[in-house]
């Protein structure tokens, strides 16, 4: 059975949604699967945008066809060449084999690597070039490493639709609701949003600023992107936050405790420093066990929050490993402008404050380490109190002032 819906008069979603997949790049968990869009523009010419992955083929194809009712496709735009987007590209040659494919030249020598046969279909295109299929003209925009080298993303100058590639993505599959204004944003979607753009983008803050600044230019009326919601309202409000993470500005003052515990006394550590710092008045304070949590929503958090507490155990005379996986994420996805408070603990040689320290000050950009350290010995005792409650006051004044 198809499943289509429409977006303006000649627009429409052909995509798929896969709810089978427990892995994104078979890295990041996707509970609630994830969507890959494709779109349909029905001018005096047939034009999709984007293909999907091999997974949900089937779906995607008798999605087309109910589209297109006969029609003959005239083109495929190729806005990126990642496999979850142009997997079933070679399934539209069978079927329409006078088809044009249209992308960059970068995209047609991956789409050659990856085994695609479009010798005698293609139409390369640079930035500033433009198309007419009828009614709508559109014109294409270089956007390298957001997150591929090879991206593009076009713009219809006709409607303002804006194809974004996998630029203001989302994890999640749609649930029939395709438009933003048909959810409640903040409530259900914001934060796989957001752990989407950190851990698939959030390395390319640079040139994420200058699609900004072209998309700035254009008069934007709708933005359709490769995973996730359409936007048609309320632009500035995601398009503000892609600019703020794009510049590892943090959403909120707040604190994320990230903690390695072996045993169970530095968590108990970590939540008397929870506790301690919510009666200081910082509310937002959260939690996370760093063997137990996903790295994703680690690198999520990291963006969200202003100051993060590293709380860990010294193993064999170094950082508790997961927490030194945890840190080379975070400067592998360039996480910075983070201010970091240490705790260490080690029975008989507490060395990992002094090696986490080391890490943030000399691997991790524009981050500081707040100078007031809490040294643990095995466990927290009621004498380290007057300890604990000075390194609490330090990290409280910091995220309050």
């Amino acid at each position: 059975m198809h499943c289509i819906r429409k977006i303006t008069d000649d627009l429409y979603w052909v995509g798929a949604n896969d709810r089978r997949l427990a892995l994104f790049e078979n890295i990041h968990p996707i509970p609630r699967g994830i969507s890959y869009n494709s779109y349909l523009l029905l001018d005096e010419q047939a034009v999709l945008f984007d293909t999907s992955d091999w997974a949900v083929c089937r779906q995607f194809l008798e999605n087309l066809e109910t589209a297109l009712n006969g029609r003959k496709l005239d083109y495929l735009v190729v806005n990126h060449v990642e496999p979850d987007h142009s997997a079933s590209l070679e399934e539209i040659l069978l079927r329409w084999p006078d088809v044009k494919i249209i992308g960059t030249a970068k995209a047609f020598t991956f789409l050659h690597q990856f085994g695609a046969k479009t010798e005698g279909h293609e139409d390369p295109v640079k930035e500033g070039d433009t198309r007419c299929f009828g009614r709508h003209t559109v014109t294409f925009l270089a956007a390298p490493m957001v997150h591929w080298p090879e991206v593009m993303v076009t713009f219809d100058t006709t409607n303002g639709v804006l194809f974004s590639a996998d630029a203001f993505g989302s994890f999640s599959a749609l649930d029939g609701k395709l438009f933003n204004d048909e959810v409640n944003y903040d409530r259900d979607w914001i934060d796989e949003a957001r752990r989407y753009y950190t851990n698939i983008v959030g390395k390319y803050g640079m040139q994420v600023q200058s699609l900004l600044k072209k998309a700035a230019k254009l008069d934007i009326k709708m933005i359709c992107p490769l995973h996730g919601l359409v936007w048609r309202s309320d632009l500035g409000y995601y398009l503000g936050k892609y600019d703020k993470w794009s510049r590892y500005e943090p959403e909120e003052k707040g604190v994320m405790i990230v903690y390695g515990s072996m045993y169970g006394d530095t968590e108990s550590a970590a939540g008397a420093i929870a506790a301690k710092l919510v009666e200081k008045g910082v509310k937002q304070v959260e939690m996370f066990d760093v063997s137990s949590t996903h790295v994703s929503h680690l690198i999520s958090e990291s963006f969200r929050l202003s100051h993060i507490v590293l709380a860990s155990v010294t193993y064999n005379l170094g950082i508790y490993p997961p927490m030194l996986s945890y840190l080379h994420d975070m400067k592998a996805l360039n996480v910075q402008k983070r201010t970091f408070a240490i705790v260490e603990n080690g029975s008989w040689a507490c060395t990992s404050g002094t090696l986490m320290t080391d890490f943030v000050t000399k691997e991790m950009k524009n981050c500081s380490v707040l100078e007031n350290r809490l040294s643990i010995r095995s466990a927290l005792g009621p004498d380290a109190e007057p300890q604990l409650d000075a390194f609490v006051a330090a990290v409280a004044d910091s995220v309050n002032g």
